[in-house]
């Protein structure tokens, strides 16, 4: 007589799973259809997490059984019909009929940018990272179109450089067809939404004050500092080098904002420490590259500000 195993046998040719479908269906408020929730699983190895970099985005380490897996790409979803895309909460706090009837109305023109870049995505199926990149890119165009109220801009930069960190995997993952050039647009659109939302605040034409979680991955919260410090990186490393004087301009604006960031800092045990000794750094390299902006004359102090 055959004994049950006490471990049923494992398929080999059963690909693990790395999401599920919520029993809780998702409903679009442009077009009032439900759609189905794809979450991810969290467990069992799947996230097995690596180093962290200098743009906050957590890398994580492929698994024998899992293999790469991408986190990031499931914080978004999209209406299979309409292709509005959203941050899942923001599925239930958009009701603004201003920015709803704006949304159907861009709707072919989102399906036509969209097609354009991530071809043959599918908003349907368990998704694969080139319909991430195809849902976030959706989601970028979406809140273009998004009331001012809900803190568009932010989560348009913080978008656009999740967007770039997608693009590059895919061009590691499938070589070949050039996603590193969208990747390098994206970063450059995630300097510019980052540098336009320290402006809204600033200037209170926009207020981030009801953001919960300002990422800019999904693994920690690193704040409005984390905001400045992106800010100032995504200039530094991807920002315009056709006018120099007005790179220096801004380099320097940014080397006295992490400055402030420092003098915080010691003196609050609450603030993240990779995100401080990441802005050193940048402090550091703002300074070296600011000392090249007296060759040609330009008035900048290049002086420790902390």
């Amino acid at each position: 007589m055959l004994r049950k195993s006490s471990k049923p046998e494992i398929d080999p040719d059963k690909k693990p799973k790395i999401s599920y479908w919520s029993k809780t269906k998702c409903t679009c408020p442009c077009c009032r259809r439900d759609f189905e929730k794809e979450e991810m699983l969290t467990g069992g190895g799947r996230m097995n997490a690596g180093d962290l970099t200098d743009e906050l985005h957590r890398n994580f380490i492929p698994s024998e059984r899992f293999g790469a897996v991408f986190p990031l790409i499931y914080s978004v979803g999209a209406c299979p019909r309409c292709h509005v895309a959203f941050f899942w909460k923001d599925f239930e706090l958009i009701k603004d009929q201003a920015t709803l009837e704006a949304l159907r109305d861009d709707e072919e023109n989102r399906k036509k940018q969209v097609s354009t870049i991530f071809p043959h995505y599918d908003l349907s199926r368990e998704r694969t990272l080139l319909d991430g990149a195809a849902m976030y890119y959706l989601a970028l165009l979406s809140y273009e179109k998004v009331d001012l109220g809900y803190a568009p801009t932010f989560k348009r930069a913080m978008i656009s450089l999740r967007l770039a960190w997608i693009c590059n995997d895919l061009n590691t993952k499938i070589p070949g067809y050039n996603f590193d050039y969208p990747a390098k647009v994206f970063y450059s659109k995630a300097g510019f939404f980052y540098e336009q939302t320290l402006i809204n605040e600033t200037s209170r034409v926009e207020t981030i004050a009801k953001v919960a979680n300002f990422g800019p991955d999904i693994d920690k919260n690193y704040g409005y500092d984390g905001v400045i410090y992106l800010s100032g990186l995504l200039e530094y490393k991807y920002g315009q080098r056709a006018d120099m004087p007005m790179r220096y301009k801004k380099l320097d604006e940014n080397k006295r904002a992490i400055a402030r960031i420092f003098g915080l800092g010691k003196s609050s045990k609450a603030k993240p420490g990779p995100l401080l000794e990441n802005a050193r750094a940048l402090y550091d390299k703002l300074t070296e590259e600011l000392k090249e902006a007296k060759t040609i004359n330009l008035d900048f102090d290049d002086d420790d500000e902390e």
